[in-house]
Parts: structure tokens; sequence; C-alpha cells
């Protein structure tokens, strides 16, 4: 009998515990935002890669050994500057041996064409036979050949002497060079691209968007250049760039190249937008953010945290007036900072929840605690 009174207090610790499972669980309380239009200026961000307007490759053309550099890295280069000398004796000597030849080729051409006049007259009069004027004629035809041919290889020589002085093609900055004064240049693995001048008061910037963004790219710019009557420059005041360190170009550009097709192995396509750079502040290789502006007005927008994607679908979770969850797929447009624009799907003054839409699930209960968000995009 004395184990009686465990065995009451056991039956009556598995009540207390059986009733606290049978517990109704409260309904959380979740954060909510109302649905409301608003004033938003809508863009696209794309991380683009800078270029200078003209990027032109120093090519040592011609093998030798380097004699002597005529710049300073990194410094302006006006167009027709000497960049480069690679050693030109061998060349000068080729040249030498050219002019030698073409001379003798010369004096078997003056040579010939007096034996060929000698023999014209004589052949009328059938003073030598036509066989043997045929073969002077055939050795003065050759001999102007073989001038022709002297004078175009000493043309070949020149040529090549020439590119042992390397100029600048452009007017622009010249980069680090790539080899240095004695070094063997012209032929791999030696240094064949020996620098490279850039023209940077204007430069290029590409970079690649995705199938779906160009499709509603293209239509929303020819509508307004439509509109405006000029379909032809598209984008212009429309693009910003967005420099690393957050801030923007002070100058819009434009885009001025749309590739043939899309990549079939990425699905993007490749554009190319040109903006001013007087003051040269931007430089070739820099990554960038190119900002599409598209409208202003107002639209309906959400946060970016209130939507769900999976897959390139995208939906978001509404509270009903039963304070409900129901899951609700909706249509995206442009971003604006941190606010996504909805075309379709939900309608001003639905609650939809936001910071916790990981926490929740279709047909659950809440508690709904209204909240009003902040913007903090700062571009």
């Amino acid at each position: 009998m004395k184990f009686f009174p465990l065995v009451l207090l056991s039956l009556a610790i598995l009540v207390s515990c059986n009733g606290k499972k049978q517990q109704k669980v409260p309904a959380p309380e979740i954060p909510v935002i109302k649905v409301k239009k608003q004033d938003l200026k809508m863009y696209s961000l794309f991380v683009g890669q800078v270029h200078g307007y003209k990027d032109i490759p120093i090519r040592a053309r011609v093998e030798g050994y380097l004699e002597g550099i005529h710049f300073k890295e990194g410094s302006k280069v006006k167009k027709g500057q000497l960049l480069y000398s690679i050693d030109s004796k061998p060349f000068e000597a080729e040249v030498a041996a050219s002019r030698s030849k073409l001379a003798e080729a010369q004096t078997m051409l003056i040579k010939a064409q007096a034996e060929y006049e000698r023999y014209k007259p004589l052949v009328k009069t059938n003073a030598v036979s036509k066989s043997d004027y045929d073969a002077v004629k055939a050795q003065y035809d050759a001999s102007k050949s073989s001038v022709e041919a002297a004078k175009a290889n000493l043309r070949l020589a020149q040529i090549n002497l020439s590119y042992t002085r390397i100029k600048s093609p452009i007017r622009g900055i010249i980069g680090k060079t790539q080899a240095k004064v004695g070094e063997f240049v012209g032929r791999e693995p030696n240094p064949v691209i020996l620098n490279t001048v850039s023209r940077i008061d204007s430069i290029r910037v590409e970079f690649f968007i995705s199938e779906n963004q160009y499709l509603r790219l293209a239509r929303y710019l020819n509508t307004q250049d439509s509109v405006n009557g000029n379909r032809l420059k598209y984008g212009e005041d429309r693009l910003l760039l967005v420099l690393s360190d957050g801030t923007l170009h002070k100058y819009k550009g434009r885009i001025d190249f749309i590739d043939r097709g899309v990549d079939s192995s990425t699905g993007a396509i490749l554009l190319q937008a040109t903006y001013p750079n007087p003051e040269r502040l931007v430089r070739p290789g820099q990554y960038a953010k190119v900002k599409i502006e598209h409208q202003d007005g107002d639209v309906i927008a959400v946060p970016q945290r209130c939507i769900n994607e999976i897959q390139g679908n995208y939906s978001v979770y509404v509270v009903n007036s039963d304070n409900v969850i129901e899951p609700r797929t909706v249509e995206v447009g442009y971003k604006s900072g941190d606010m996504w624009e909805i075309k379709s799907g939900l309608s001003e003054g639905e609650r939809v929840v936001i910071d916790a839409i990981q926490m929740v699930r279709k047909g659950q209960t809440i508690i709904p605690k209204e909240i009003e968000f902040k913007s903090k995009a700062n571009i």
C-alpha cells in the first residue's frame, strides 16, 4: 500500500501533461503592411563593365629587340606620337639589299629594252627570225616584271622598317608597358601586345540583360521613342551610371548597341551604353551599374521583403478579413530601390506579410500587426 501515493502522483502528472497538449496554441503576431499606390521612379539595375570609347592594343608587328620606350606610363599621348622603337639594323639591311636588287633589275631591263628596240625593225625586213624576235621580246617583258617585283620587295622592306618605330594610332591615355628595353618582342611567348591606348573622354559600358528584361525594355523604349518621334536614341536621358562607391556619374548615357541575338547558353543579350566622361573620372576595367529609368507616377508597389520567388514565380502572403493567410501569385514589374512594382495580383488596401514569410503557411490564422514601411533606398 505504500506505493499507492506514488501511483496517484503519476496519474496526476499524466493527466496534467495531456491537458497541456490539448490546449489551443495562440495565434502568432505577424507584421503586415497595407498595399497602396506610391509615387515612385521605377528603374532597373544591371552590372556592367567599363571600356574606353576606343581601346587600341599596341602591337609589335615585326620581331626584334626592344630598343627604346618613349612615353611615360599612364600619361596622355597624341596621335602619331612615338611610343616604342625596335632594333632597326636588320630591317635597314633588308632595305639596302632590296634597293640593290631593284638596281640590278633596272639594269637588266635597260639592256633587254635596248635589245628589243634593235630587233623590232629587223624582224619587219626578215633580217632576224621571228623566233629570235619573240625570245628578245619575252626577255624584255620578263625584265619589266622583275623590276616591278623588286620594287614591291623594296616597298615591303621599307614597310617592315617603319614598323620598328611604333606610334600611337589615336589620342588617349596609355597604360603600363608589357615589355622592357632589351626584350625580344613580336613573337610568342614574348610580348606581342605591348600596351593599350584608350580614349576615355567617352566610355562604353557593356552589360547583359535577360530575354524577358530585354522584351520589356525594348517595348517601353520603342513606345517612348515613338511618342517623341525619335526611335533611334534608345534610352537617351534615361540611362544613369552608378559607380562602385554608390555615387551617380554626372552624365547620362544612351544605348547605342544591342547584340544581334540572345546567347542560348545563358538566355541573356549583350547591350552597350555610351556615356560622356570629359573629366576622365571613369576608367576602363571598372565595374558599374547601369540604371535604366522607366516611368514615374502612382503604381502599386510593395517592399521586396514581402515577395517570395521560386523558379521565376513570384508570390506574397495576403491576410484576408478573417486574419487568415492566403498565398497569392503576383506579376512583378520594375524595381525602385527596395520596392517592387506589382503589375497584377494585388489591390490597393489589401494586407500582406512582411519579414515573416518563412513563419507563415496557407490557412494559418494570425494576429496582424500593421507597420509602416519606410524605404531606405539611396539610389
